[in-house]
């Protein structure tokens, strides 16, 4: 559903039957009209004003396309069917159905196109997707301690440890004895599941750490994803941790992403972004890139808003993720031919040729891929696929994925009646190619970036071209209010005016929801947490100031009491101020107006408290200290 995670309702199989001398007889049976329709009801979820009191009635249907699984709990085993669910007059109240559609838009267009290509027996075009999984893991003891874990899955307050990821040794680390327990468990519960795992390692921050799947079909990897997120979680629970799978958990460190590996594929199992060894193979693939430049460039601000959440918004643009400006980075040796192409240049040295010599005889020389890597970039070509590495750690893929399918296939649309036309006035079919692809390459020039993407000479030069730049969620949902840039979704048929209005509006409520639980937990933690912590640290010192009998020590002291009293004036300040604007901002009915309000003015206040709060803990004893630090949560695991 549009919560984002998962749901579930559970039906036993038992069915009663009576006989002619009214006798019950009890027996398990499950129908065929069980299987393909259900009506869960599912009133309370949100439909973004898709649904009426009167008439909120929910189906769900049985998605064909999606492997049906036994989960084995502790005492009995589930029968679990995926499925769509949509609203009484057909509305898709979910991710799924518009993922669904968008793979249905990108398999009719791209095989349009392929057609005019020469691949004439093209029956089916596939979106393929391999999701890499960020997490992090703490002991569970340490998170049942944090309000701020609990109620919105992250730290709210926390003072950076000595050491974070500063030696950055974690990274590629031996994997310590229990997480690698918990991986090996989770890794047998997925297995079981049908969901094929095929990468464990650290992550750049302590307790941070990765699980990476094989490349599927986008619908079936976006519904394994989800389990997967869920398997992480209830694996972690069972042996006395706890899975975070918030974008950034821990302030200072880095966050979580979720790298969607994206390409699409025809039903000869060719994957149509891998160059070939034939001339056909390499026309095609360069004719199939030129279609996802324009894809990226013609709607790179609702792929934005695709990755838009407020957890993604602590993420992006920091040193660890891509900016919130959506760019395509292709690696040198494309991007020499492109810029060939473009300026009518000879080609360069061949694909084959290229090897990495390391100069030491027992190792072979490596054979380099298509592409180096630019771990800044959002959208990066790596070798036969793109990595879209802007989506959050938290987020259901199929919203961004739906996404992508619908403007991939909107740009395949496009250059099929650009193409056509082209061929009409020429009988050399790869001439007119070749012409259709150079004349994309240039269109598409300024998405095309290099370099690196969190430099501010990038942003200067993002704004010069014209990029949309959508610095968090706030701005980034105001797209949802232009037709101009919403239009494409309904003419690719992925979502319906409704569905996109619904969308907009479960945006807005998300997002205020989401700030607001944030606020008040910092409220409370701040209120009832660290302003006693400061109170009982301030009346010890100011009682060892009072019994002082050194000036030395006098001094000191009166410092150390002037502190703590500049902080929890500070923090009081602060509260105050939150408290007014949060009154004020409730007051405001309209959701957009409020989700500004919001942005503008609650969350630099929520910053300053933190900071404030912060502070305190480092002038606090940790005796006094009531909530678990980062040094605790961060490092326990390797001892343990």
């Amino acid at each position: 559903p549009l919560t984002g995670s998962t749901a579930e309702k559970h039906d036993a199989f038992i069915h009663i039957q009576s006989s002619n001398h009214s006798e019950l007889r009890v027996i398990e049976r499950f129908t065929g009209s069980q299987l393909i329709q259900g009506e869960p009801d599912a009133s309370s979820f949100p439909s973004g004003g898709m649904r009426s009191t009167f008439e909120a009635r929910g189906y769900t249907a049985w998605d064909p396309t999606s492997p049906l699984f036994i989960f084995e709990g502790e005492g009995s085993r589930t029968l679990c069917i995926p499925t769509v669910f949509f609203g009484y007059h057909g509305e898709a109240l979910d991710h799924k159905t518009p993922l669904l559609r968008s793979n249905s838009a990108v398999n009719e267009k791209a095989c349009e196109f392929l057609k005019l290509l020469g691949d004439v027996d093209v029956k089916t075009v596939t979106s393929t997707l391999g999701a890499e999984q960020e997490y992090f893991l703490i002991d569970r003891r340490f998170a049942a301690l944090r309000p701020d874990i609990i109620m919105t899955g992250r730290t709210l307050l926390g003072a950076p440890p000595p050491r974070g990821q500063q030696l950055e040794d974690h990274y590629f680390g031996s994997i310590p004895t229990r997480v690698q327990n918990f991986m090996e468990e989770s890794e047998k519960e997925l297995y079981r599941l049908g969901i094929p795992v095929k990468t464990r390692h650290n992550e750049v921050a302590p307790s941070q750490f990765e699980i990476a799947p094989i490349f599927e079909n986008a619908s079936i990897s976006a519904d394994h994803n989800t389990l997967t997120m869920e398997t992480l979680k209830r694996i972690a629970n069972k042996q006395g941790l706890f899975c975070l799978l918030h974008e950034k958990p821990f302030a200072g460190l880095n966050g979580s992403g979720k790298h969607c590996n994206w390409s699409m594929s025809n039903d000869k199992g060719e994957n149509l972004l891998e160059p070939g060894k034939t001339p056909h193979q390499n026309l095609r693939f360069l004719a199939v890139l030129a279609v996802i430049l324009r894809a990226v460039n013609d709607h790179a601000d609702m792929l934005r808003v695709g990755i838009a959440s407020p957890g993604n918004d602590h993420r992006l643009g920091a040193n660890e993720a891509p900016p919130a400006i959506i760019s395509v980075f292709l690696g040198s040796l494309l991007s020499d031919i492109v810029h060939n192409i473009e300026t009518g240049k000879k080609m360069g040295e061949s694909v084959e040729t290229k090897m990495i010599n390391l100069g030491v005889s027992t190792i072979p020389d490596i054979s380099r891929d298509y592409t180096d890597r630019n771990r800044t970039s959002p959208f990066a070509f790596t070798g036969n696929k793109f990595e879209f590495r802007a989506v959050g750690s938290s987020a259901n893929i199929s919203q961004p994925v739906s996404i992508l399918n619908a403007a991939v296939a909107d740009s395949f649309a496009k250059s099929t009646k650009q193409l056509s036309a082209m061929l009409a006035k020429t009988s050399k079919r790869d001439e007119a190619v070749m012409d259709f692809v150079k004349e994309v390459f240039v269109e598409t020039k300024r998405i095309q970036f290099e370099g690196d993407n969190y430099s501010q000479e990038w942003r200067d030069e993002a704004k010069k071209r014209g990029l949309p730049i959508l610095s968090n969620t706030a701005e980034a949902m105001q797209v949802y209010k232009s037709p101009a840039a919403t239009q494409f979704l309904v003419e690719q048929k992925v979502l319906t005016e409704a569905e996109l209005v619904s969308r907009f509006h479960i945006s807005l409520e998300r997002f205020i929801k989401t700030l607001q639980i944030e606020i008040a937990t910092l409220d409370e933690i701040t209120t009832t947490y660290v302003i006693p912590a400061i109170e009982k640290q301030l009346a010890i010192s100011q009682a060892i100031l009072k019994d002082a009998t050194t000036s030395g020590l006098k001094a000191q002291y009166k410092t150390r009491v002037t502190d703590l009293e500049e902080v929890l004036g500070s923090i009081l300040s602060t509260l105050g101020e939150v408290h007014t604007v949060v009154e004020k901002t409730n007051a405001i009915h309209d959701e957009f107006e409020k989700t500004q309000r919001i942005q503008s003015e609650i969350v630099p206040l929520r910053d300053t408290l933190r900071k404030a709060c912060d502070k305190a803990e480092t002038l606090v004893s940790d005796e006094l200290w009531p909530l678990p630090k980062y040094r605790e949560m961060l490092f326990t695991h390797q001892i343990s």
